[in-house]
Order: C-alpha cells, then structure tokens, then sequence
C-alpha cells in the first residue's frame, strides 16, 4: 500500500521514478551480499539485511515491500540468530556437559573470533578462531564446574561440533533472507506507475 506523498506527479508517470528503484535495487543487492558475507564471518549479517531491506521500503515509499514482507524477514532473522547462539550450548549438552560448559562456549566463541584467528586465510581465520574458542571455553567452564580433563575435552568438542553446525545454519538462512528479499523488492514498473498514477490523482484532488 503506497503511503501519502508517493511520487512527484512532476515527472511522466512512473519513468523516472522506476529509474530511481532500480537503483536502489541494485545498492539493496550489495547490501544483501555484505549481509551474506558477514554471516560467514558469524557477524550479524542478517540483521544488516533486514535493515538494508527496511531502508529501501523507506526510499520507495513502501510500493514493493509491505509490512508483512518485513515481518517474514524478522521472524528468519531472529530465529537464525537464535539457532546459531543455541547451537554450541546444545552440542555441549549432548555430550553431558552442563551450564558451565554452555556459558564457557558462548563466551569462547565471541573471544576466539576476536582473538584466536590463527590461520592466515580471511574468512576461514575467523571461523577457526570462533571454533577453536568454543571448544576452549567449553572444556573451561567443564573444569570449572568440576568434571575431569578427559570430559571436558569431549564436551568441548561436542561445543565446537554444534557451533560449526549453528554457523552452516546461519549461513543457509542467509542465503534464504537474501533470495526473499531480492524477490519481494522487484522494483516492477507497474508498480511504480500505478503508485506515480494514484499520487498525481490525489495531489490533483487537492489543488
């Protein structure tokens, strides 16, 4: 649903306006991919999607995405970032670990992302350090908690597994808020000549 204020009746109807989305289109499309890419870096890609999706509903005055477009995308998001935050503590669990061991994974991922990129390849340093930090952390809290070497080890381990599996998630949801998005944004000239057509009625109305 268009809101007031649309389109400038000034321009021929829809033309120069359709240029304008295409644009924005296009500059949603390298958001969309920056997005993409910082999931692999387990950055919060997906919440510079739905951001760069709710910018563009702005500029284009909400003519090809509607509200319910922008819910369906926060409810992925969020569940995505769920998934991967969960994923570690789960694995951890699975293996007999306990709160300890959940928490000490959450921590260790954060702090091996930032600190423990070891391996001099972008992108693969990062996934390494955030892997190799959760199993640290994991076994860490373990210990604290008062289990042996051996166990914690085992249930770093398992952390490491779950986070691994909670990052291919985040990465496959990604991809998918990516392809609705770009789906749901089609700037189609009818669009925009229709919203052009309705604004010039109403400001015409007007005067």
């Amino acid at each position: 649903m268009a809101y007031p204020a649309l389109l400038s009746p000034v321009a021929p109807a829809g033309i120069l306006p359709s240029m304008l989305h295409w644009l924005y289109y296009a500059i949603l499309f390298l958001v969309l991919l920056c997005g993409v890419f910082l999931n692999v870096l387990t950055l919060p890609g997906n919440w510079l999607m739905l951001a760069g999706v709710a910018l563009y509903a702005l500029v284009t005055h909400g003519i090809h995405v509607g509200f319910w477009s922008l819910l369906v995308l926060l409810v992925l998001a969020a569940a995505a970032e769920v998934l991967e935050l969960s994923a570690a503590g789960k694995g951890a669990k699975k293996m007999g670990g306990s709160r300890w061991g959940s928490f000490g994974a959450l921590i260790g991922g954060v702090l091996g992302g930032i600190f423990l990129t070891v391996v001099p390849i972008p992108v693969v340093s990062t996934i390494v350090g955030i892997l190799l930090g959760t199993f640290l952390g994991a076994m860490a809290g373990e210990l604290i908690g008062g289990k042996d070497v051996g166990r914690s080890a085992l249930i770093g381990v398992g952390a490491a597994k779950g986070r691994a599996y909670g990052t291919l998630l985040k990465f496959a949801s990604g991809f998918l808020i990516m392809l609705v998005s770009l789906i749901v944004s089609i700037p189609w000239p009818s669009q925009t000549r229709a919203a052009a057509a309705e604004a010039a009625q109403r400001n015409a109305k007007t005067h």
